[in-house]
């Protein structure tokens, strides 16, 4: 029997772990805490987990040479910054994750943007970086609609859209402005591994969905597109998080409209071996916007997304050991892409104070009907939970599980994971009952008619992207 060992902790490596236990591999793991999920795929196969830091590429590849894997899969990002992918290479492991020079792609929001921009990557948006957050409030007033983040990857933290249509508001939102400019370059004092920078970028609006692709470097194999829901409450309000549900396949995009992000992603994976010489092997991920100039990248990821993972994992009707396998042996060319002709949809369940307050979001015990989710057919994966000394479960102060239902139809998978997600029972959890519902998918049809009518109208006069642009201290330039 084949082994494989899964580095990290969360939803997305309960999934993985999942996916690959399907194809009759032993499953050992590397995690911060216990997962149940995966500590119990891992005692069923025969394998066993470790606990230490994942982002420590001693401890990993320690636990590597104690399983003798015949393969590893580095689920999370901040390992693969780490240089944990790397580590593992060097010591002879076949390994499936991005290289650290490569995955910074998702690290540095500015390094994308400079690649996008310099390899001529369709999807990319006019954008400033500073270190001064006086001059990125200009720049961000300049701009009138923009998005002020911080210059790292900080699991969606820091971020501020501002929308500056709305005239009658012009001194409130430069106040918002200004105040996301401090916040965000703030929000990078936890890391010593970036400059303290500040990117501001134009202000888009539109439809997101996400294109998750398996690369060798050579070759992609795109998964079908996700729509992922990063803000915390009913009707995408409230602070952006994790990631709070998805859905997948989505009717409300034109097939081109999916071939164009996926070759979004396929040119980023050429620009990074020409940028820095390393062939990347592992998952690259948009995180796309359908906008009134088409599809526009909002920003990479350098693994599965999560919770979109789930719905990839899922859907993909053939042997996800094999073709993991491929990619990390730079034979993905003439993969068959085969996935099942159903419909997907995902929540999350979190615990109160998530994810503003991750000491209030700790420590809340639930339980799982598991009864009820056997009989209405869905799947749990556990993310930030570890089981509890007095029985069921304990969140650990991030979204505590993922719930997959399956249907012939969205709404068929709705009602299933509005079901399961009542089997998630505890004190001061929730989760977002709008996801997927036909209110939601009519909303986002709707959505995507008006952009798209704005698009195919700009492509028609020969003006696809265009922009003039005021910069402090250039004055106004023509971008496109």
């Amino acid at each position: 029997m084949d082994r494989v060992l899964v580095v990290g902790d969360g939803a997305r490596e309960h999934a993985i772990a999942w996916a690959l236990s399907r194809s009759g591999v032993r499953i050992y793991a590397a995690m911060g805490h216990v997962n149940p999920g995966i500590a119990l795929l891992a005692k069923r196969s025969g394998g066993f987990y470790r606990l230490g830091s994942v982002t420590d590429p001693k401890f990993v590849v320690g636990v590597a040479e104690e399983a003798s894997p015949d393969l590893v899969v580095v689920g999370p990002e901040e390992p693969l910054f780490a240089g944990v992918a790397d580590a593992l290479r060097e010591r002879g492991f076949l390994t499936l994750g991005a290289p650290a020079r490569a995955a910074v792609v998702e690290q540095r929001k500015d390094v994308a943007r400079h690649l996008q921009w310099k390899y001529k990557i369709p999807g990319r948006l006019v954008y400033h970086v500073t270190p001064d957050p006086r001059e990125a409030y200009l720049f961000a007033k300049a701009l009138g609609s923009a998005a002020i983040k911080p210059v790292r990857q900080a699991g969606g933290k820091g971020v501020r859209v501002v929308y500056g249509e709305a005239k009658y508001l012009e001194d409130a939102l430069g106040e918002i402005a200004a105040r996301g400019a401090e916040e965000a370059k703030s929000q990078l004092s936890a890391y010593r591994d970036v400059p303290q920078l500040v990117l501001v970028e134009e202000g888009v609006w539109g439809v997101e969905y996400t294109v998750q692709v398996l690369t060798d470097g050579e070759s992609v194999f795109p998964f079908p597109p996700v729509q992922d829901n990063p803000h915390a409450y009913e009707l995408g309000l409230g602070p952006e998080c994790g990631g709070m549900g998805t859905v997948s396949p989505l009717p409300f995009l034109e097939e081109a409209e999916v071939e164009e992000a996926v070759a979004a992603v396929e040119a980023t994976v050429k620009a990074v071996e020409r940028e820095f010489g390393v062939r990347y092997a592992g998952v690259l991920s948009g995180q796309m916007m359908l906008t009134a100039m088409g599809p526009v990248v909002i920003e990479y990821y350098s693994r599965f997304g999560d919770p979109e993972a789930l719905n990839a994992l899922y859907l993909y009707d053939g042997d996800v050991y094999e073709l993991f396998r491929r990619a990390a042996e730079g034979k993905l060319h003439g993969a068959e892409r085969r996935f099942k002709s159903e419909y997907t949809v995902v929540k999350a369940v979190a615990p109160v104070g998530y994810p503003l307050d991750r000491e209030a979001a700790r420590g809340r015990r639930f339980d799982i009907d598991w009864a009820l989710v056997d009989r209405v057919g869905c799947h749990v994966f556990f993310g930030s939970a570890a089981p509890s000394e007095a029985g069921g479960y304990v969140t650990l102060g991030s979204r505590a599980v993922e719930i997959l239902a399956a249907g012939a139809t969205v709404e068929e998978a709705y009602a299933k994971a509005e079901k399961c997600a009542a089997a998630v029972r505890g004190e001061g959890l929730f989760y977002r009952r709008d996801i997927a519902s036909p209110e939601y998918m009519a909303a986002m049809a709707r959505k995507a008619e008006v952009v798209r009518s704005v698009y195919k109208w700009r492509r028609r006069l020969g003006t696809p992207g265009e922009r003039l642009v005021w910069e402090p201290g250039r004055g106004l330039v023509r971008l496109g």
